[in-house]
């Protein structure tokens, strides 16, 4: 992000570092306690399901801790550059959010039907094409996909509630 944009910043290098290394060293921390729950020693036999993603784990979370620390002491001032402004955040996140709801939606509802509201969904909100396009766009995407995945390949997605009542399941 450039200094003279206009665009204020959302987050600062250092914090975007801070957030980084503390999430990871998380990751790592669950990573160990799994390990240690499923057990992580050297048994008569060789090592147990834990024994590997233990140290995986351990090293996860060093590195992390270094991450953080270097984060806290090397980003001062005038290093503290801006990371992303708020208006290149709202562009990322324009597209993240819904792309996480369509992740979500995809268990309940199918990937068919929650590819129709997704594509329907950005067709509309970032396009503003009309009804009648985005409704044959989006039943065309997925009945595109439905043929090549279910039918022709014979490879099985995730359907929801819909495809049932259609006999398609």
């Amino acid at each position: 992000m450039s200094e003279h944009s206009g665009d204020r910043p959302a987050f600062r290098y250092q914090a975007a570092e801070l957030a980084v290394a503390a999430i990871f060293l998380l990751l790592g921390a669950i990573v160990i306690y799994d390990s240690v729950r499923l057990g992580a020693r050297w048994a008569e036999d060789g090592p147990q399901p834990g024994y590997f993603p233990l140290y995986l784990g351990i090293l996860i979370c060093v590195s992390s801790a270094v991450n953080f620390g270097r984060a806290l002491v090397r980003l001062r001032g005038a290093a503290n550059k801006p990371f992303v402004g708020v208006e290149q955040l709202k562009l990322v996140l324009s597209v993240l959010v819904p792309s996480a709801i369509f992740a979500g939606l995809i268990g309940w509802l199918g990937i068919y039907v929650s590819a129709i509201l997704f594509v329907g969904f950005f067709m509309r909100w970032l396009g503003k094409y009309a009804w009648w396009k985005l409704v044959a766009v989006a039943l065309g995407n997925s009945t595109v996909f439905y043929l090549i995945f279910e039918v022709w390949f014979k490879i099985p997605l995730p359907k929801g509630p819909i495809e049932a009542l259609l006999g398609l399941d």
